[in-house]
């Protein structure tokens, strides 16, 4: 039975649906095929435990098995009809390939305009918190000895903005600091940061590497939305969705080259949401492999099959032989 979808909503609501402003944190287990609404809202203790049992590993798992719960952030110019349709065909997808989890979606305020670009990250920083807070936070404080669970977090586009500004804003609150919280694996598609700001030295991404056990940015050279024309709507530097983490980056990050993969899809063929070069990843089936596989853990990150380890060291996202 389809436990229906499970959101964390943090935009506001005016005349009885949701808008593409900062509004207090709902939860919400959305029915099949309908789009987020705050009559979909239950209680918070009531919504993580439904989260964790949708985690939580079959009986007949290994003793040693854990649940594994991924959150997914969306990104700028994002309406909710959009952020459900990947959240479920990403949710549909994983599971096609045997994961066992729960998926979560972060919706923060975003409007459905590109023009709206800045106003909406504007608004990702005011309500980024929330992500830790009343998120990772609250799956994290349930957690028990019977079930022990991972956290994983996908960020797209500006979703990876969020995260910065969530950790480094958790780390500077004592109340949240005080408590021993991370997530596991963290993800980046199409991520708009710039490539610069994802160093150590950085205060904010040295708090994003401090709280995960691996970070993986999945970037695509052809990715025309954060394209250097762009750059003045984006920011001044060049995105580490387009071109990488940078040298600096620690053991814990690894760059997944996704653009000869990228040059072999058809467009016409291909299933995505938005922008094709810049989102094309929810829908790709070996991306979803991949991304698997980096959620599971069980291989280490140079052998995942959908990879290719070159001569230089570098890492390229490749069809499975």
């Amino acid at each position: 039975m389809n436990p229906g979808d499970f959101v964390l909503c943090v935009r506001n609501v005016a005349g009885g649906k949701f808008g593409s402003e900062p509004g207090p944190t709902t939860f919400l287990v959305v029915p099949p095929g309908k789009d987020p609404s705050p009559r979909h809202a239950i209680a918070k203790d009531d919504w993580a435990a439904r989260v964790q049992r949708q985690a939580k590993p079959p009986a007949a798992a290994a003793a040693d098995a854990h649940g594994d719960i991924l959150v997914f952030i969306h990104g700028y110019n994002n309406d909710q009809e959009i952020v459900m349709k990947r959240h479920r065909r990403l949710r549909a997808d994983l599971e096609a390939l045997g994961f066992a989890g729960a998926v979560v979606s972060f919706d923060w305020p975003s409007a459905a305009q590109a023009l709206n670009y800045l106003e909406d990250r504007s608004d990702a920083k005011t309500t980024a918190l929330e992500l830790v807070d009343k998120g990772i936070r609250l799956l994290a404080a349930r957690q028990d000895l019977d079930c022990r669970m991972n956290v994983h977090l996908l960020a797209h586009s500006t979703g990876a903005y969020v995260i910065r500004e969530a950790f480094d804003d958790a780390d500077d609150r004592r109340s949240i600091a005080a408590v021993n919280w991370t997530v596991s694996q963290i993800a980046f598609i199409g991520g708009d940061v710039s490539s610069a700001s994802m160093s150590p030295t950085d205060s904010a991404s040295e708090s994003v590497y401090r709280h995960c056990a691996r970070l993986t940015n999945y970037w695509n050279p052809y990715d025309s939305v954060l394209k250097l024309s762009n750059m003045k709507r984006l920011g001044t530097a060049p995105r580490v969705g387009r071109v990488g983490l940078p040298g600096d980056a620690p053991g814990k990050a690894v760059d997944v080259d996704c653009g000869d993969y990228f040059r072999t899809l058809d467009e016409s063929e291909a299933v995505h949401f938005g922008s094709f070069p810049h989102s094309w990843h929810i829908g790709d089936p070996v991306f979803t492999q991949d991304l698997l596989s980096t959620i599971r853990g069980d291989i280490d990150r140079e052998r995942i099959p959908t990879r290719r380890l070159d001569e230089r060291g570098e890492l390229h996202l490749v069809r499975p032989r």
